[in-house]
Order: C-alpha cells, then structure tokens, then sequence
C-alpha cells in the first residue's frame, strides 16, 4: 500500500487535474450541479454495483468516478465563494470528532450498538443537525432503503419490538390484511396495505441483521441468471420464449437451478 504522502500526492495531483479541465475543457467547464446531479446518481449506481458483485478491480475504478464528483462539486463551489474542498473535508472531520466522542471524548461506547444509539441523540445537538430522529433521512431515498433508515432511526430512540420475535404476528397480520383489500377488489386499499406487508418484512429483516436491499438484489442476480439461462436454451432450439409453455420453461428454469445458477 501507499505511504500517506504518496496518498497526499496522489489527490493534490487529482484537484490540479480538475483545475486544468475546469479551464481547458469545453465540456468540464459548462457543468453545473444541476447538469452534473444525474451523472453523479448513476456513478453511484455502478459503485453499488461493483461491491454487490465485490469486484475489486471496477470498485477502485468507481470509487474514482465517485471522487472525481465530489472534487468538482467542491471546484463549482470554490467558484461562488461559497466553499472548497478543505470546507468540505474540514466539515466531515469535525462532524466525525464530535459524533464520536467514545473515541475523542470520554464517552463509554464498547460495542457498535452501543455506538449506534448514541448516535441519533448526538445527532440532535448538533449544530444545523437533524431537528427531529426522522429528518435525517433524505426524501429521494428509494423506498426500500428509506423503509429500512427509517426503522433504524426509530430504534436507536428506543421505539422497537421487545422481542424481534413478535415482528412476525405483525407480518402475519399485514398479510391477511393485503388478501382481504385483493379479495374486495379495492386497488386503493390493497395498494396501501401492501406497503404495510413490504415494511413490515423490511422490519423483519432488520431485526434479523439482514439487509433487505442487499437480498432483493441478490435474488434479482438469480432471477436473471436463471432466466437468461432458460432464454439461451430456448433460442439454441430453434425456439422463442413466446413458444414455450410454461411447463417447458419451468423445466428449463429448474436446469438451471441444479447447476447453481
């Protein structure tokens, strides 16, 4: 590994680059926020991406893409006054010192949930921190993963299940509910009460110390692995998809099941 004045180095280099594109290129220098938002989502995305499949080599190379934005939202600011980059690293170190006062202080922290409880209440004292427990959690958020903040954040305030054991009567419960609004066919109510089955299942998951976007996912991979495996079979016979009854397909889908797709 690098020594820290290499590392050092290595981001100077990074901000004189950009300073140059900044001046130099006709694309690098009409960027905005606003133009540069979208790419940045998608950046983000493909990091996601690389560390679900823990590629190594394309996790370096997005972590890159991931800076580099964050360099040039820094850039774009240091051009209206407003900040640079010492701002923003100067902001995260005194926001990371002051909410772990177990480490800079003399507070008693010896496990992480013990840290993570601490952490909502610290949050609160801050300056210009979150004025309520839910606050903190940005609204663009996709919904699973702010399902799943939103419960955190309510159980480090102390509002959860006793016993995780109990979430299931409440699973149960939200279930039969959701059959009842399909059976009265009442799109509304059942739209509504199948939210209530998908978060109390996030719930679930929490309790069990299992990421529920990090499960969907992985069985999104499965499902398309296995389906593009029964797709591939069926093109090589001459056949579409559309050709297929359902038994052949299951059948195929279970081929490529036994071969661990």
């Amino acid at each position: 590994m690098h020594t820290r004045e290499e590392q050092m180095k290595a981001f100077g280099r990074l901000l004189d680059v950009l300073d140059e594109l900044r001046v130099k290129c006709p694309w690098d220098r009409k960027q905005t926020n606003e133009s540069l938002r979208p790419n940045t989502i998608e950046e983000v995305y493909e990091l996601c991406d690389a560390l679900m499949k823990d590629d190594k080599k394309n996790i370096c190379k997005e972590l890159g893409d991931v800076l580099l934005h964050v360099v040039f939202y820094a850039k774009i600011g240091s051009e209206t006054n407003d900040f640079d980059i010492k701002d923003v690293c100067d902001k995260l170190c005194d926001k990371l010192i002051f909410r772990h006062p177990h480490v800079f202080g003399n507070v008693q922290a010896d496990t992480a949930e013990k840290v993570a409880e601490n952490w909502e209440q610290i949050k609160l004292k801050e300056k210009d921190g979150n004025k309520t427990v839910l606050s903190g959690v940005p609204d663009a958020l996709p919904s699973l993963i702010k399902a799943y903040r939103i419960q955190d954040k309510a159980r480090n305030v102390g509002f959860d299940w006793e016993e995780r054991e109990e979430v299931w009567k409440k699973v149960k419960e939200e279930i039969i509910e959701f059959e009842a609004e399909v059976k009265n066919m009442d799109k509304d109510k059942a739209e509504a009460e199948f939210g209530d089955v998908m978060f109390s299942l996030i719930n679930a998951a929490r309790l069990y110390k299992i990421n529920p976007d990090n499960a969907l996912e992985h069985t999104n991979q499965k499902f398309t692995r296995r389906f593009n495996y029964v797709e591939s079979k069926t093109l090589k016979e001459g056949k579409k998809l559309t050709d297929m009854s359902l038994a052949e397909m299951d059948a195929l889908w279970n081929e490529a099941k036994e071969q661990g797709l």
